[in-house]
């Protein structure tokens, strides 16, 4: 054998190779965006203190969690405040919607009126009961409140949406928050769109409950005070309203109109005093006795009761010379300052408690499944869990607006807030029976009906889109929206104008023009939008099946099937109208992550052409991406 001779090249057995633009892949395939992220402890840890150091920290935990409740505390007082400022703002508006009881026959217009009026005040409580009352007066049937009622349903899913908004300042965040307040949306609008058409097909709802008050013996109760009964003590300082103005607006009442809704007198005496009264004739007197007629007059003797004023309400507002819209505007805005001032220290004192053990702890209670057989159950429990909490704070709203920042931070999934906000639903419909319950005997019917029917119909949606995981869409179209708005953050508004404004009034308008109109606008327009849809699933999973032409989108402008072209558009017109330093700096965040965007793309072209010997370009890459971020900081007005 020689001796510094090369071996054959066939005997080399050469190692694979490794590319960098393989593990860079790999590395992004496994992350996924709706992965809860990790809370990671940058503190000391608990076995590295000294006595001193643990006494500190356990007080310091505990002054946290004090001030965590006293936020919660102010948080659902400032949505009730809100709901309060609504009403005040919208409430006379909402009652007179309500009094249109032509429009109301159609069942498309009833459910839009719901959506509106549950808008206007804020509250699905407050909607719901002033349709309770219309039933009960006759004003309405129970077959025309069924589509009200749905209308409701839907409009209380706003708030937390709005609540959602707050945390747009950082991507991943306002990813998860907003899809978690979102899936509640969704639920509500597929639930209607499946049992509006039913039951006016063949009265289902109706029927069903119909079917349960004739069979059960129910007798008048009292609904339970709650979590209002702590919540009381500051809101009625701040402020009182007269509920039965709204109402009885609805009802026709000529009175109600020209009625301050904002509380003055909390007590009232009455008097029965025996007075002399003129009745049209001596069959109208009470007792032949007490009967007097003189010519044309007839006088007889009867009990007047009148009733007197004997202590003011104490709040605020009770002697100021305001206008209900003008305290209902003060109201808003600084329940407004105050909800959102809540919920932003909420989250920052969740990321400063959530950490290390406390957090993983937590995270498993939550989101854990049960083993297998009985994973399944796990769902049916947060629902259970959902419909108590709600019970307890009466409230879908405040729940679900409690939980959507959690989500944002990533305490709880998708998939558990999900159930959570459908048993919120039921929660809120449980309060609503039980206050039904306490209506006087000639009304209990009529309104338990009503509060069952509103059961019923969210029972029905959770039969309908969460048993079976193929089934919950939902969820698949809340990650696909808050995919959309973590990249277009503005779209988010246009989401909640459009789903929550534009669209009702635009159905309720052509429900005014008559059913020919509403049909004959409506029906190309539903046939169009369902024609995409499967065209989209159709190019998303099987495009052979399309012709060459409709395999993509490319065939039309930018603009009709791509958002850049508008998030341009909107970014110019920020850049143009806003003038404060915090908008200059969102179009400069805006500017940076183009940037960024930009240099990435030349990244991967990098990747794509060299390996590892030539790692140095992509480091310069990097640099590059440094230098030109420290640019536009340092040139933000």
């Amino acid at each position: 054998m020689k001796h510094g001779l090369p071996r054959p090249a066939a005997d080399v057995e050469a190692s694979p190779a490794h590319s960098t633009l393989a593990l860079v892949e790999q590395n992004l395939e496994e992350t996924d965006p709706w992965d809860l992220p990790e809370l990671k402890d940058t503190g000391v840890p608990w076995s590295a203190l000294d006595t001193k150091g643990k006494v500190q920290r356990v007080l310091v935990s505990v002054l946290k969690f004090i001030i965590l409740l006293g936020l919660l505390y102010m948080f659902i007082c400032s949505l009730d405040i809100l709901s309060s400022a609504f009403q005040l703002v919208g409430g006379r508006a909402a009652g007179d919607i309500f009094q249109d009881n032509s429009v109301l026959s159609n069942p498309l217009a009833g459910l839009v009126i719901g959506v509106l009026v549950t808008l206007l005040v804020q509250s699905s409580s407050t909607s719901s009961s002033i349709v309770v009352s219309m039933v009960s007066s006759g004003i309405l049937t129970v077959q025309v409140a069924v589509p009200i009622i749905m209308g409701t349903n839907i409009g209380t899913s706003v708030t937390n949406t709005l609540v959602a908004m707050t945390q747009a300042g950082d991507r991943s965040t306002f990813r998860r928050a907003f899809a978690g307040a979102t899936v509640h949306d969704f639920f509500n609008w597929l639930s209607v769109l499946v049992l509006l058409p039913l039951e006016a097909a063949t009265g289902y709802l109706y029927l069903v409950t119909e079917l349960i008050i004739d069979s059960f013996q129910i007798q008048s109760g009292e609904a339970p005070d709650l979590l209002n009964v702590i919540t009381d003590v500051l809101t009625e300082a701040i402020i009182q309203l007269d509920g039965s103005v709204i109402g009885d607006i609805a009802t026709g009442g000529s009175e109600a109109r020209n009625k301050s809704m904002i509380k003055r007198w909390c007590q009232t005496q009455i008097n029965t005093t025996l007075q002399n009264v003129t009745v049209p004739g001596p069959e109208n007197c009470t007792s032949p006795a007490f009967c007097w007629v003189d010519g044309n007059i007839t006088v007889t003797l009867k009990n007047v009761s009148e009733a007197y004023n004997t202590q003011k309400c104490r709040h605020l507002f009770v002697d100021v010379n305001l206008s209900d819209l003008a305290v209902g505007l003060i109201l808003l805005a600084l329940s407004l300052l105050v909800l959102c001032s809540c919920l932003v220290c909420i989250v920052k004192l969740l990321n400063s408690m959530l950490k290390g053990q406390v957090a993983s702890v937590i995270k498993k209670i939550l989101n854990t499944d049960f083993p297998f057989p009985f994973g399944w159950v796990t769902g049916y429990i947060a629902i259970i869990v959902g419909a108590g909490m709600t019970f307890i704070v009466q409230s879908s709203s405040v729940f679900t607006s409690a939980i959507t920042p959690l989500v944002g931070i990533g305490v709880i999934s998708l998939e558990r807030a999900y159930p959570l906000s459908l048993g919120s639903n039921i929660g809120t419909t449980t309060t609503a029976i039980l206050a039904a319950m306490a209506s006087p005997g000639e009304r209990l019917g009529n309104a338990l009906q009503i509060a069952l029917v509103h059961f019923l119909f969210n029972i029905s949606g959770i039969i309908l889109w969460y048993p079976i995981p193929f089934t919950r869409l939902p969820i698949r179209m809340a990650k696909t929206l808050g995919n959309i708005t973590a990249n277009y953050r503005w779209f988010a508004a246009v989401y909640i104008i459009c789903c929550f404004l534009l669209l009702p009034l635009l159905v309720f308008s052509l429900s005014l023009a008559g059913w020919k109109v509403l049909v004959g606008v409506g029906v190309p327009v539903v046939v169009m939008l369902i024609t995409v849809m499967v065209i989209n699933v159709l190019q998303r999973r099987k495009p052979g099946c399309l012709p060459s032409g409709l395999q993509s989108w490319d065939f039309l402008p930018l603009w009709a099937h791509s958002l850049d072209p508008w998030d341009k558009l909107v970014g110019a017109f920020t850049a143009k109208c806003c003038c404060c330093c915090k908008c200059c700096q969102v179009s400069n965040d805006n500017q940076a992550h183009e940037v960024q965007e930009i240099v990435e793309q030349s990244t991967e072209i990098h990747k794509e052409v060299y390996d590892n010997p030539v790692m140095a370009v992509e480091k310069e890459v990097e640099n590059e991406i440094k230098i030109e971020l420290d640019i536009l900081k340092i040139t933000q007005l």
